[in-house]
């Protein structure tokens, strides 16, 4: 289990790491302002919502980055909303993914995900929804990995499509405060967002005492 913790800690490590080195490339030669950003999705009116969601839906398709459309999320519609199409569309990513590889069969599987990849399979089965809830909580696995190995897996589709949406709120929020947090920069509310992330890098521990 302490492997398990200190995967986690190091994977959210990493996804700071990555945002605060996308910050410092864009101010150093990009200069794309936040709010610019905002204003081309919010470009969309009353179909910003809807737009966002279906781009967030489609995006195991169309193999774009979850965290960079998570941020985006949070910039344009806020902590709050932003989260909650966030949860909506990656519940919905989750769910063609799944799709994707139940009808796809086994060929779908990399080969890279042998081994490990089986274990996981094989908890999917024997727990479903609280082990789907687990995985989603702490994000050590590739989130499309978890989607394709429960569709060919004998998981039942509403355990893991209600394991995913339940899973994946705190991490969501995380995401979309620290993108909040960005269209009128405060270092108070960047240490926040920074303090979320690493409280969720802390789960395992958590799941370790129990």
């Amino acid at each position: 289990m302490i492997g398990l913790q200190i995967k986690s800690f190091i994977k959210w490590s990493l996804v700071l790491f990555v945002i605060l080195l996308l910050l410092f490339f864009n101010y150093r030669y990009l200069n794309i302002k936040p709010i610019e950003i905002r204003e081309w999705i919010l470009s969309f009116g009353i179909l910003a919502p809807l737009f966002y969601i279906i781009v967030y839906t489609l995006r195991p398709l169309i193999l774009f980055p979850a965290s960079i459309l998570s941020l985006a999320g949070g910039l344009a519609f806020g902590a709050v909303w932003g989260t909650i199409l966030t949860v909506i569309g990656a519940t919905g990513s989750a769910a063609v993914a799944f799709w994707v590889s139940r009808k796809l069969g086994k060929n779908v599987a990399k080969k890279e995900w042998k081994g490990k990849g089986e274990k996981v399979q094989e908890q999917l089965e024997i727990n479903g929804f609280i082990y789907v809830i687990i995985v989603r909580l702490i994000p050590i696995f590739n989130f499309d990995m978890i989607s394709y190995l429960s569709g060919i897996s004998r998981v039942k589709f509403i355990q893991f499509i209600l394991g995913t949406a339940l899973g994946i709120i705190p991490g969501t929020f995380a995401y979309n405060f620290l993108g909040s947090s960005l269209v009128e920069p405060r270092l108070e509310t960047i240490l926040l967002a920074v303090g979320l992330f690493l409280v969720i890098s802390t789960f395992p521990l958590l799941f370790n005492q129990k």
